[in-house]
Parts: structure tokens; C-alpha cells; sequence
């Protein structure tokens, strides 16, 4: 044994792919503590408003950057990395590559999951209203929604050229960013291996919800060739091995789980009942609803939580999904220039020291969960002249915490148990600030865990308990250490401040309207009603108070940066 392995125990690598940045870290199985680690941004391409693209190679060559500079890190701690025994890999899901394996060549940019371009698929797909947006549900357990693979895949056949070539000619592939980077990693051109795990493959929209395999009904409704699809496999087994692209050559990889139920594992959530949120771009809530599957109807997907071994039974989780959460922060930032960095959000947000208080609904991209709205659009409520760049700041912070909210109240109602407790993760979750509005808003209390890694702990942990690997037994992990926020407000405040946020929410609906639509279905749109129609807004309003709706926000946007500098 060497010093490291006495010291620490073997060693387990975690890849954690997300949507804003790629990192690569080491647990020491010992502790299941981080040793070190190495993140590396990867942009976002935004050819037009509501598309979001990044390219596959940039995010593969990211991922092996960061292995290699690990390595080096840990050389420097006097750590041997040749200790590392095995790789889990974590990944932003829904997003989707289309690639030729015979040159290894992305036919395409990888379509981020919060891309808004596949909106005349989604019509295409329900007929123009014909068919009702949960038709698929009881097969796939999603709505038919921008959110999910197969409308990226179907978008990729009907739009570009090479993809139809290539789809023809049998030499594309298809998989979310998991599929692509193990593809690579064990060889590429020289026999990768063309795999998933089954949490991302029930994001697809294409995998039977019961059975874990594709599902020739759902690719005829997209019209999708089967020999495209990955095989799909569990969370956790020895699926191959790291071909000679970087110092780990000859490392197993032993676990694959998409980011949301990575972190599901990492807060240990194995329990029927218990539920994480992780904030970052967006906010996503599990809740573990054991080896059955929950149908919802309010509004939540039914989900595979993981599936810990090839003969284990897999564990479902219901779902909400939240698209906007600290990318809003971003967008006061960047946009508004509301502040310069998202560690200021607190102190700006206690700055706005006078009456009245602001509601804002970002809705860049349509809502997600509960709601499924495409045809929603950012509002906010409640502006006055004595309105401040900590008001609006303040109301970013609470609609991540009204939105999480949203999605607990959904799931009561399908589950019939309310949470008593919700364990959170992310990036916000450092914000104090955030974290007590959040328990003061949901009325139950807030568990945070010291140790933030959850998501790629989770990876880890799916890797490390592979056959084969085995350096862990999880239910002898002991969890982390975690700070608690109760609520500190009385009920009635919570419930009138709830209220006026559903009210900023019917404000925000049927913006997304055709051009052939006129005003008489405006009225229809504004109570609530969903718009099933397949088009996408703007005529329903008069082009005056269109035109001068628009210098109004224009205006409050100036005045609110004059006075933030």
C-alpha cells in the first residue's frame, strides 16, 4: 500500500460537467472528503435570442484539461495520483450531441437544455393543440416539452443538412454529454464505448419510464432511428476503461449519473420521502419516491433517481424543474448592471431599506415546473418611483425561493406528505441570506451540508461502490456535517407574500404569442389559459403600447443603473 492509500485510502476521481463550467476532483474514500481539484469555464454560444448551443469538443477537451491539472495538483500536495482508482462522471442533462463515429466529429453543436429553438417542434409533436402536452406521460413520464432530447434530436434531423446526411448514411450517434465524453474517453474512433446510465436516459423522452429501455413507440412519435441511441446501463458498474487521453490511462469508470440525481445520492437521499434542491443555473428538486413511480398530475416529471449496481432495482424521484435561478442573478449583473459581482446580491438586497416590495417572475425561457408554460415572459410587479436596485435584487434572491415553493406545494399534492425538512446544494447555497429566505418562505427548515460537493460526491460515490471497485459501502458513509435555517417569519406573512407572488405569475402568462393571433384571444391568454395553439407572440398587443411598453422598461432599466453607480 502506498503512503497516499494509508493516508487516505484509495482515491476516486469525480467528473462534474455542468452548464456553465467543467471540474474535475479527487475524494479521498477514506473521509469522502475533496482533495483537489480544477474547474475550467465552457461558454455558452447564443446565435439568437432563446438559442443555446456550446460545442463538444471545447467541453471535451475541457474535461481532459482538468483531469490532467488535478494531477499536477495533487503531485504538488506530495499525493500519488495513481491512486485513483476509479471515475465517476456527472453531467448537465437534456443537452444533446449529435456526432459522426467514424470521424469523431460533432455533426452539430451540442443544444444546451435550456435552448428554446425546438418551439415549432413541440407543436409539430402536439399537433397544434390536437394533443394535450402530457400524452406521452404514462410512457416516458414528461411532458412534451423544449426541455428534453428527443424534440433536440428531431429539431437537429428537420434543420441540418449534415445530420440528415449523416443519419442516412448510418454514421451518427446520439447521446447527452455523459454518452459523449465516455465515447471519447475510452477510445473514441478506436472502439468508445456508446453508452448511458438510466437517470439520463429517462430525460430523453425516447427510454419506457418501467421497463429502462427505448422505447420503439416513443421514437416512432418523434420519428427517431433507434441505432442512433446509446445502450443504456446502470448508475454504477465497471462500464470500460480511460484509453491513453490522459495521465489516467487504464482507470476504470464505474459511475455515470446525470447532475440532479448525482446530488440526490451525494445528500445521501435513500430514503421514500426525502427530497434535495440544488441551485445553480436552475433549481431542480427531487423527491425520493422509492422503487415505484409517481404519475403527477400537478405539473412535476416522473424521473429514475438511480440505479446502484446492474441487478439493483432502480429508485424513481419525482422532479420540478426550475429553468432560471442564479442565472437571473447573472442577468441583473450583466443586463441591468445592478451589481458587479453575485456576492453582492445579499448586501444590495438589505440596502432597499424603504416600503413596497417587487415581484419578479423570470421567465426568460417560458416556465418549467409546475407550470409548462413556453408562452410565459419575465415580469415584475409592484414598481414605483421609490423603487431601488435592492428591491429588484431582493425579488431575484425570493423568486428562486417562491419557485422551490411552487414545486413543494406540487408535490404534496402528489405525494399527500408534506416535506418536514429540505436538503439544498449548489452553488447559491452559500448565500445565507438566500438559505433563510428559502426556509422562511416554505415554512420548514433548511439543511446545508458543509461540505458542498453533493453532485460530484454523488458521481463518486455511484464509482466507488461499483463492483469491482467496492471502496465504499454507502449506507456506512456517514454524512456530512450540514448548518440548519428555520423559519423566522409568522405564517400569515408567508402565506400573503405567497399569494402575491401567484399573482405576478397569471401576470406573466400568454406573452408568447403568434403574430396571426390578435387581440381577442389576449384576454383569454392573461386568465390563465395555456397557449396550445403552436405559434409564439408578440401582435396580440397594439404596436403603440407595445412600442411604448418597451420604452417604460427601457427607462426604469436606466434609472435603476444610475442609481446603483
Amino acid at each position: 500500500m502506498s503512503d497516499t492509500q494509508s493516508k487516505y485510502g484509495p482515491l476516486i476521481g469525480s467528473i462534474d460537467e455542468g452548464t456553465s463550467s467543467t471540474r474535475f476532483l479527487v475524494f479521498a474514500s477514506k473521509t469522502a472528503e475533496v482533495l483537489t481539484y480544477h474547474q475550467k469555464e465552457v461558454p455558452h454560444i447564443i446565435p439568437q435570442e432563446g438559442w443555446f448551443e456550446q460545442d463538444p469538443m471545447v467541453i471535451l477537451n475541457a474535461v481532459i484539461e482538468t483531469i490532467d491539472v488535478t494531477c499536477d495538483n495533487l503531485k504538488k500536495l506530495n499525493i500519488n495520483y495513481e491512486d485513483i482508482v476509479a471515475l465517476g462522471i456527472t453531467n448537465q442533462r437534456e443537452t444533446t450531441v449529435l456526432w459522426d463515429p467514424t470521424t469523431g466529429k460533432p455533426l452539430y453543436n451540442a443544444l444546451v437544455w435550456m435552448d428554446m429553438r425546438t418551439s415549432s417542434t413541440v407543436d409539430m409533436i402536439l399537433q397544434n393543440g390536437k394533443r394535450s402536452q402530457n400524452f406521452l406521460q404514462n410512457v416516458c413520464g414528461l411532458p412534451v416539452s423544449t426541455y428534453f432530447s428527443a424534440l433536440k434530436i428531431r429539431w437537429m434531423m428537420d434543420n441540418v443538412e449534415g445530420v440528415r446526411e449523416a443519419m442516412s448514411q448510418g454514421r451518427c450517434y446520439f447521446g447527452n454529454i455523459d454518452t459523449w465524453l465516455i465515447w471519447n474517453l475510452t477510445g473514441g474512433v478506436n472502439g468508445g464505448l456508446h453508452i448511458t446510465d438510466v437517470t439520463n436516459a429517462s430525460r430523453t423522452m425516447l427510454m419506457h419510464i418501467d421497463t429502462l429501455k427505448w422505447d420503439k413507440n416513443l421514437c416512432k412519435v418523434f420519428e427517431i432511428p433507434m441505432d442512433i441511441l446509446p445502450e443504456i446501463r446502470s448508475s454504477s458498474e465497471i462500464y470500460g476503461y480511460v484509453a491513453n487521453v490522459t495521465k489516467l490511462s487504464g482507470v476504470p469508470i464505474s459511475g455515470i449519473l446525470g447532475d440532479q440525481q448525482a446530488a440526490l445520492v451525494g445528500q445521501m437521499c435513500f430514503n421514500i420521502g426525502q427530497a434535495k434542491s440544488t441551485y445553480g443555473t436552475g433549481c431542480f428538486i427531487l423527491y425520493n419516491t422509492g422503487n415505484s413511480t409517481v404519475r403527477s398530475s400537478h405539473g412535476l416529471l416522473t424521473t429514475v433517481g438511480y440505479q446502484l449496481g446492474p441487478h439493483d432495482k432502480p429508485v424513481y424521484a419525482l422532479e420540478g424543474s426550475v429553468a432560471i435561478a442564479g442565472i437571473s442573478i447573472r442577468w441583473l449583473r450583466d443586463n441591468l448592471k445592478l451589481l458587479k459581482d453575485p456576492a453582492e446580491s445579499t448586501e444590495i438586497a438589505l440596502s432597499a431599506d424603504e416600503p413596497g416590495e417587487v415581484y419578479f417572475v423570470p421567465a426568460f425561457s417560458g416556465l418549467y415546473a409546475p407550470y409548462w408554460r413556453k408562452d410565459a415572459r419575465s415580469v415584475m410587479c409592484g414598481l414605483t418611483e421609490e423603487t431601488k436596485p435592492g428591491h429588484v435584487v431582493k425579488a431575484a434572491l425570493e423568486a428562486v425561493c417562491f419557485q422551490v415553493r411552487d414545486v413543494l406545494e406540487a408535490m404534496a399534492l402528489d405525494c399527500g406528505i408534506a416535506l418536514t425538512k429540505l436538503l439544498v446544494d449548489g452553488g447559491m447555497t452559500a448565500n445565507d441570506y438566500l438559505m433563510q429566505l428559502q426556509a422562511d418562505y416554505c415554512g420548514i427548515p433548511v439543511v446545508r451540508p458543509t461540505m458542498t460537493e453533493t453532485t460530484a460526491l454523488g458521481a463518486a460515490l455511484a464509482a466507488g461502490i461499483a463492483e469491482g471497485v467496492e471502496v465504499w459501502k454507502l449506507h456506512n458513509i456517514e454524512p456530512v456535517p450540514s448548518d440548519t435555517f428555520v423559519p423566522s417569519i409568522d405564517e400569515d406573512v408567508r402565506d400573503i407574500k405567497y399569494s402575491r407572488w401567484k399573482m405576478a405569475i397569471k401576470r406573466s402568462l400568454g406573452w408568447a404569442v403568434d403574430k396571426q393571433r390578435l387581440g381577442t384571444d389576449l384576454p383569454r391568454l392573461v386568465e390563465g389559459e395555456e397557449d396550445t395553439s403552436g405559434h409564439s407572440i408578440t401582435a396580440s398587443l397594439p404596436g403603440g403600447l407595445y412600442v411604448l411598453g418597451t420604452m417604460i422598461l427601457l427607462l426604469v432599466a436606466d434609472i435603476m443603473k444610475n442609481k446603483a453607480s
